[in-house]
């Protein structure tokens, strides 16, 4: 390597900022066991601020472990709670269907645990309304009594996610 060379990659090195790892990563105060957060210097929002959000939910967890897509609205509003926005101006609403159907069953509907039931139910808590998706449940064949504790079914995901813009909320991406 050229001494050039050498110079330019310590500069691009002195340039980059340093990375906390997952080690920066806490729990928060919303949903306080799941969706750890990792704080970012300068990043606050005002404590007015509302938040009106929906998370479309279609692909499964694992069979034995919480899904990934079902702590994402934690870590939402754990980060933003702690960004400094009232947790009362926070709203989450999932909406599942398909395969991500399954994250939403008792013990007994699904065969095995639910490593799911926990993070639901912290999520039921701190205010998120979680709905499956009504053409979902009636091609599944999964009745009411087959959902875990709070979570509801609505006609479709579609009429869900059409009803809750004409309200405000706007659709997370992730």
């Amino acid at each position: 390597m050229t001494r050039i060379a050498v110079c330019a990659a310590a500069l691009f090195t002195l340039a980059m900022p340093a990375l906390a790892g997952p080690e920066a990563f806490q729990p928060g105060t919303v949903v306080p066991d799941y969706g750890k957060v990792a704080m970012i210097e300068g990043a606050e929002l005002p404590a007015d601020t509302v938040m009106k959000v929906a998370f479309d939910i279609g692909k499964a967890g694992p069979e034995d472990t919480i899904s990934r897509s079902l702590e994402t609205p934690a870590r939402f509003l754990n980060m933003h709670a702690a960004a400094g926005v009232d947790p009362e101006n926070l709203h989450v609403a999932l909406i599942v269907h398909g395969a991500a159907s399954a994250d939403l069953l008792t013990d007994e509907a699904r065969g095995a645990p639910n490593p799911n039931a926990g993070l639901i139910a912290e999520l039921l808590a701190a205010g998120a309304t979680i709905e499956l998706c009504g053409q979902t449940s009636a091609m599944r064949d999964i009745a009411q009594e087959d959902l875990l504790p709070g979570v509801t079914i609505g006609l479709s995901a579609m009429s869900t996610h059409a009803l809750l813009q004409q309200q405000g909320y706007t659709l997370n991406p992730f």
